[in-house]
Parts: C-alpha cells; structure tokens; sequence
C-alpha cells in the first residue's frame, strides 16, 4: 500500500511539473535591447503573455547560433533568430524547423559617416561591413547603389561585429557603415556623425525581413496553443507600442534605468512605424528576404529551399482570425 501510495503521489506531482512547463522563448539579447525586439520584455514585464494565458520564460543567449542550438536541442519552445541562419539550415537539411512570426523584422539600420562625410562625398571612400558576402554587406550595397552612389569604386573593409565597425566609424578609422540607430544613438559623440541614409529610407531599399520567431514543428504539434498565445500576446504588445510614440520610452523605462530618457523618446519616435502589428510574417517581405539571401556569397552552392519549407503562416493567421488585422506598416501579404 505505502508503494502504491508513492507511486501515486510521484506521478501527481511529476503530472503537476509537466503542465506546469513554462514556455521557454529564447532571444539573443542579454538585456532588453534598444530595438523593436524589446517587444518581447515589455510582453512579459506588461503582462500581455499572462493575460494570453501563457507562462513564458525568457533565456538568453548571446547569438543565433547559441539561440538555434538551444532550440534545436530541446532547452528552448521557441526562439528568436537571424534569417538568414534559419533558412541555410533548411537548406543544409534541417526539416523540421518553422518561421512562425517576427517580432523584429526589420532593425532599424541607417547609414552613419565620419565627421565632416557627405553622401555624395562617400564615392571612393572606405566603408565598413561585417565581412565580404554577409548579409550587411549585400544589403548595404543595393541601398548606397539606390542612392547613387558607386558600390564597386568604394573600399570595403570586413570589421566583424557592429560595434566594433560603430567605434571605428566613431574613431575616423572608416569613412561610413551600416548601423543600428540604437547603436548610433549609444555613441559618444554621434551628433557630430552625420546620418547619410535614414532608416525608413534603408529599409524602403531593402525590405528583408532580418530576424524571425522559429519552433520546431514537434512544438507546433504538442504546444500549438501556446505558440499561438505567445504570438498573441508579442502582437498586442507591438499594436501599443505603435499607438503612441510615448508607449515604447514609458516601457522601457523601467526596464532600462541606464538609458537616458532623451534617447528612449528618440527611439520612441523612430520606431513608430516598425511594429509587428500583424504578427510580422508577411509573404512578400519573406520571398524577398529568400531572394536576396541566396544572392550572398553564404547561400553559393547550397540548394534552393521553398518559402513552405522554412516560414508557417498557420499560427498568426489564427492570431489574427481572433483578434482581427489592424491597419499600418506590416501590411498583410499571404
């Protein structure tokens, strides 16, 4: 009888520890971040993943491969990663994982230049990128080539990460690069830094979809509802934060106590439009993002991979069968 007993009361609590499992949402950003992917902060510190009837744990991890790892392994539901990184997957074999939504679609890159630098004065001059072929560096040259300015006559020189081509910018040492305007905006110094290409007008050259949401589609069988209500909550969220440029720096406030309230309301301001309203997986954004992803030098032999293999529209679509679509920038594409 004492056996039975044990054996009943392990299975009851082992029972509760199973239904009780959070669902683990990894991002790449060991604070909140500065960029519309913030969304995923102000979800869980607002309150908008309880009231969606989710218990979500956030992990963090420093990059996408560590954040891919993560998911692929079973240490995270879902997770927040490069595009670019999930499609080669796909491509190199991977089968089993889905696009389901983009909080961040689109960061907020500009085009900065030392000291003094114009865009007309740019040709011929040195301008930094991750490396030769990375994605940065595809998209930088088609917006510079959009504005005119000669790709081919400019001195491309591969730094690695953005803050290290935003201290060189900031040092003399490049004449211009492709930043993040939260990364900008954290420089010392940077309204000496003139802005060559603003963000709306870098994202109107180059509307790819950078970062998505991705699960495995074990998660989507087994924890449909919560994937469902995670993308939920992110998309009520991002409809406030577009609402009022006020929203963003109110929320992040708290969150971010180092920043100084003058750069969150810039921000703010800036991000206005760069909302995932409609749960930020739209079909023509992502077939474009795919077309100029296989144009880099990191897709040169690998096989070519069809938008249902990698992205799944299922979810937002019953996201936004129940809380409707809502008109603005993340206009719907299926």
């Amino acid at each position: 009888m004492k056996t039975l007993i044990a054996t009943t009361v392990s299975l009851l609590v082992l029972g509760t520890a199973v239904g009780a499992a959070p669902f683990r949402l990894v991002i790449t950003d060991l604070e909140p971040p500065l960029v519309p992917n913030s969304v995923v902060d102000i979800a869980k510190a607002g309150g908008y993943f309880d009231r969606a009837g989710v218990e979500v744990e956030i992990v963090r991890v420093q990059q996408t491969p560590m954040a891919l790892a993560a998911l692929q392994s079973g240490e995270g539901e879902m997770a927040n990663v490069a595009t670019e990184s999930l499609v080669q997957l796909v491509a190199q074999g991977a089968k089993d994982l889905r696009a389901v939504t983009s909080p961040n679609k689109a960061l907020p890159y500009l085009i900065a230049g030392k000291e003094g630098m114009t865009l007309e004065g740019l040709a011929g001059k040195s301008f930094g990128i991750g490396r030769i072929g990375s994605l940065d560096h595809t998209l930088s040259a088609k917006v510079l080539s959009d504005k005119g300015i000669d790709v081919e006559g400019l001195k491309m020189v591969a730094l690695g990460q953005p803050n290290v081509r935003a201290q060189a910018l900031a040092a003399g040492q490049i004449d211009a690069t492709t930043i993040s305007i939260g990364s900008y905006l954290a420089l010392p110094g940077h309204d000496k830094l003139p802005i060559l290409i603003p963000v709306k007008d870098y994202f109107k050259a180059a509307p790819v979809v950078s970062k998505v949401n991705a699960v495995k589609t074990e998660t989507l069988e087994n924890r449909g509802k919560e994937v469902t209500s995670v993308i939920e909550a992110l998309t009520l969220a991002a409809r406030d934060m577009a609402k009022d440029k006020d929203a963003w720096p109110k929320a992040m406030a708290p969150l971010r106590p180092d920043v100084d309230p003058a750069t969150l309301a810039t921000l703010g301001e800036a991000f206005l439009t760069s909302w995932s309203i409609n749960g930020g997986l739209q079909k023509d954004e992502l077939e474009t993002t795919q077309e100029w992803l296989y144009q880099s030098e990191d897709f040169k032999g690998l096989p070519q991979v069809s938008l249902q293999d990698w992205a799944d529209f299922g979810p937002v679509d019953a996201v936004l069968d129940k809380i409707g679509p809502v008109e603005g920038a993340d206009k719907v594409s299926r």
